[in-house]
């Protein structure tokens, strides 16, 4: 089990194609750009075998679809294949940036021992400033959830995840 968990700051993928051009890539290639917004490969072959997509709506209505009905081994995947390097916080700076590194380094190998997989966290609507605060409070209150609920939010920040991935990926302009 990795040691650190994935806190995923407001950014695109790689490979950010557009909605034009994702509805024409070859299908492999399709199933590849959606595996960098939801690592399991049944969500990604879903979204792939249903283009083209009238517009970003729809596609986004077929991504919250797809993750909706992830059974608990495909969660497990896409958990698997989320990225276990959390990335620097532009906005924490100061004397207390360095215990909070330390305290949300304990916070995660604590959330990994409980929990049994990475803890993930959507920060899209969240400013550089408060992202260390936001991932620091979410873990600290996600870690007195019960298995089951704990389960539950996973999946819906999963959900969410891969809703602003797929969101930026098809919005941007190549």
């Amino acid at each position: 089990m990795p040691s650190q968990s994935r806190i995923v700051p407001p950014q695109g993928p790689p490979g950010c194609v557009g909605l034009d051009r994702f509805n024409a890539l070859a299908p492999d290639d399709t199933v590849a750009a959606l595996l960098s917004c939801c690592g399991t490969l049944r969500w990604a072959e879903r979204i792939a075998a249903h283009r083209p997509y009238p517009d970003l709506a729809a596609l986004l209505a077929a991504s919250d679809e797809a993750c909706y009905d992830l059974t608990p081994a495909e969660l497990d995947e896409a958990l698997a294949r989320e990225s276990v390097s959390p990335p620097p916080f532009s906005g924490a700076r100061g004397l207390g940036t360095l215990a909070a590194h330390t305290a949300l380094r304990a916070a995660h190998a604590e959330y990994e021992r409980r929990f049994r997989h990475v803890f993930v966290i959507c920060l899209d609507d969240c400013p550089d400033d408060e992202l260390l605060d936001r991932v620091l409070s979410g873990i600290r209150t996600r870690l007195g959830n019960p298995l089951d609920e704990e389960r539950s939010v996973t999946a819906e920040e999963l959900r969410r995840l891969a809703r602003g991935r797929l969101a930026r990926l098809a919005a941007c302009r190549p």
